[in-house]
């Protein structure tokens, strides 16, 4: 099905934000499983695994409207140097990424596309639940102390 070339534009914008995000997040989770913060490493390596399936999905409906994934832009990634940088890192992406999100659905709708409407949708809620993760760090980093976070975070893996 051919796809309007602007949406499909914002969908490839979408994507390299997507495969950005891949990166980052399994950065910051190998630096955390790296410092022995399994906890935390299962919950960011999760948060990868999700921004992975938004690419599929990105580039699945790409293809659906007869436009070309482009798979080989990343934008900056920015990596935390320590637990409390990177939350606020990923965070913040998740932050624009709504944003984002919420300009493409408008767009969706304007061209009538309402399959990507639908699919950038599923995507925003699961961002949205990223963004409510790292709000939660804080305010249990804010709370305990970053000390204490840090040794919840530390749990031992089950051999």
């Amino acid at each position: 099905m051919k796809g309007n070339e602007k949406l499909i534009t914002v969908l490839n914008s979408l994507l390299a934000d997507e495969l950005t995000a891949v990166n980052q997040y399994m950065v910051h989770s190998e630096m955390c499983e790296n410092w022995g913060y399994n906890s935390l490493y299962k919950s960011i390596r999760k948060q990868a695994l999700d921004e992975m399936h938004h690419a599929e999905w990105l580039i699945e409906r790409i293809l659906f409207l007869d436009g070309s994934p482009t798979v080989s832009k990343l934008n900056q990634i920015t990596i935390g140097k320590t637990v409390s940088e990177m939350i606020s890192n990923d965070n913040n992406d998740e932050i624009a990424a709504i944003h984002t999100y919420n300009e493409a659905i408008k767009l969706s709708r304007e061209f009538e596309d309402q399959g990507t409407a639908d699919l950038l949708s599923k995507i925003l809620k699961m961002e949205e639940g990223h963004v409510e993760w790292a709000e939660i760090q804080h305010t249990q980093i804010k709370q305990m102390g970053m000390e204490n976070y840090l040794v919840n975070q530390s749990e031992r893996s089950a051999n």
